[in-house]
């Protein structure tokens, strides 16, 4: 096989972090039963921590639990609030370093995502006016990427604690917002 040339495959950082998300979407829109709680609990803190995408699907997730309908929502979204909040920590701890390092923010101002501008337009409004409740109400916002959220917040506050529960706070009440929205359409139509 002379002259044959090798096959080069080039993936950039974004399209290998976009097949993850998938995957992992896939995974939790067919996890079922109590393993499938881990499942969720798994991808709420990889969507604090690095995976884009919608951190509303584990609400799709058909874990059968023996529990009514109202339980296992309830289960569902306890569990992916507590991983993100998880996540969210790791994603903290990172942003404080972030702060320190000059070439992770040139890097971060270049990015596809722009989260430097991004944090220093909305998100310091946010904490300035609102702190960690600024970071709680942005989090509850549907079918919004709060990865960006909690990577913009991270950098700018300091009290682990306060920046969890805030997460905690604000992705139970996205799921709550996102059930209220979807059973508002339901009823609609």
């Amino acid at each position: 096989m002379t002259g044959a040339a090798p096959l080069v495959l080039s993936l950039s950082f974004e399209t290998i972090v976009a097949t993850l998300a998938g995957g992992f979407e896939a995974l939790v829109e067919s996890a079922t039963g109590w393993p499938g709680v881990g499942i969720v609990f798994v991808y709420s803190f990889l969507i604090a921590f690095v995976l884009p995408g919608p951190s509303e699907i584990v609400l799709a997730a058909p874990l059968d639990l023996g529990l009514s309908q109202t339980g296992r929502l309830g289960v569902i979204m306890l569990v992916s609030a507590t991983g993100k909040a998880a996540g969210s920590v790791l994603a903290f701890h990172v942003g404080q370093e972030v702060k320190q390092a000059g070439p992770v923010v040139r890097w971060l101002r270049r990015s596809r995502w722009d989260v430097m501008e991004w944090s220093e337009n909305q998100s310091v409004q946010l904490a300035q006016q609102y702190g960690y409740a600024g970071l709680a109400g942005a989090l509850c916002v549907p079918f919004f990427p709060d990865t960006i959220s909690i990577y913009a917040f991270a950098v700018l506050e300091r009290d682990y604690v306060r920046f969890a529960a805030a997460t905690f706070v604000g992705s139970l009440g996205r799921l709550v917002v996102t059930i209220g929205l979807i059973g508002g359409a339901v009823t609609i139509f």
